[in-house]
């Protein structure tokens, strides 16, 4: 019997097992994490601009605790890290300030992931791999393109991108356009109502009107929030120290999520052949990672086990797995020393329904 059928009697037992959510020990990651962050912040007010050292390593172990952040946000955006819904939209969107991210509109975009998770022809990954033959298609410098912009080297810049300028350009740019769309429908038909005409406004960056208010207080609870810290300890000390913390924790963040789905010869399938739980043991990694490290990321190196399904808690990741190991023998381990290699998987090979390095692909000679 192959470990995927053996997964799939045991599924449901398993999961009504460990898919309870503990407040103790959630308040307890939340104290542990926010805590200390404040207390980092604390210490540049006090160092900065007078010891340049202390201050870049206080920076780098800051990126580490905003890491931790996203992660118990991820948490609540699937409704796991309380047991309470309201506890979970309440600190889901205080860590979303945090790390700069509208939590309700992430989590939205983020469950779709789970629900095609090994499905490449409907979700390409955070990096939007090409397939084989799309990859055949383009320039020889299209091609070099691709592959530098998925390099592991620039993803502090994606960290940026991702975490402090496009949730802030979005928003800006489409609430641009709205305010325009109002103004020439008012004008157009001044009988109309402002929610009308809101209604009627086809918005690019947010599904909805709960999506575009999340977004809105998102950016305005985090514009105060510039401001109070610039004023407290200076606009240059405060943006230097937040954008780089944010973007070497976008950058591990982004790293770390691509290398839980890309790896040697990862399942990869079309919509028509696609299996969830094939998905969960072989298109998703165990991540092999220091203790330390492992805490930093809330156990999502326990990949795996959180594809089983997302209501399990992170904090029941790790004993879920050691209660069911043998289900999970042929999930692929990948050790922080294969990171790299790993995040080469960067093309599908459809045909194979699995991901493959452009190395092998020039060794296919295709």
């Amino acid at each position: 019997m192959s470990s995927v059928t053996r997964f799939k009697q045991r599924k449901r037992s398993i999961i009504n097992r460990h898919d309870k959510a503990d407040n103790v020990k959630a308040f307890t990651q939340v104290l542990t994490t926010l805590v200390p962050l404040t207390a980092l912040w604390y210490i540049v007010g006090l160092v900065g601009g007078v010891t340049y050292w202390l201050t870049a390593g206080v920076t780098i172990l800051m990126s580490f605790f905003v890491l931790r952040v996203f992660t118990l946000m991820h948490d609540c955006g699937h409704g796991s890290l309380f047991r309470t819904a309201w506890l979970n939209n309440a600190f889901g969107f205080l860590f979303g300030v945090v790390t700069g991210m509208p939590q309700y509109v992430w989590s939205r975009h983020h469950a779709y992931h789970h629900s095609t998770n090994g499905d490449w022809e409907k979700y390409r990954g955070p990096l939007n791999i090409l397939s084989v033959d799309e990859y055949a298609a383009i320039t020889g410098k299209q091609q070099r393109m691709y592959r530098w912009t998925r390099s592991i080297w620039l993803a502090p810049v994606g960290g940026f991108v991702y975490l402090i300028l496009n949730p802030r350009f979005t928003w800006l740019k489409g609430s641009i356009g709205l305010v325009r769309h109002l103004i020439r429908n008012k004008i157009a038909r001044p009988g109309i109502s402002i929610k009308a005409s809101a209604a009627q406004f086809e918005a690019r960056y947010w599904e909805s009107a709960t999506e575009y208010r999340h977004m809105s207080w998102n950016n305005v609870v985090l514009l105060v929030a510039w401001i109070a810290m610039s004023w407290a300890i200076g606009a240059a000390l405060f943006f230097t120290v937040y954008i780089i913390s944010v973007s070497l924790a976008g950058a591990a963040g982004i790293v770390l999520f691509t290398v839980e789905h890309n790896f040697e010869h990862s399942y990869a399938s079309d919509t028509k052949d696609w299996d969830y739980d094939t998905a969960a043991i072989h298109g998703t990694s165990f991540l092999i990672l220091p203790r330390w490290l492992n805490w930093f990321i809330a156990n999502n190196s326990y990949h795996h086990v959180h594809h089983l399904s997302a209501k399990i808690p992170n904090y029941g990741l790790m004993k879920c797995h050691e209660e069911n190991k043998e289900l999970f023998s042929d999930v692929t381990r990948v050790k922080l020393s294969e990171i790299y290699r790993a995040v080469t998987y960067i093309l599908w090979d459809r045909h194979a329904a699995r991901l493959i390095s452009v190395a092998e692909y020039q060794q296919q000679g295709k």
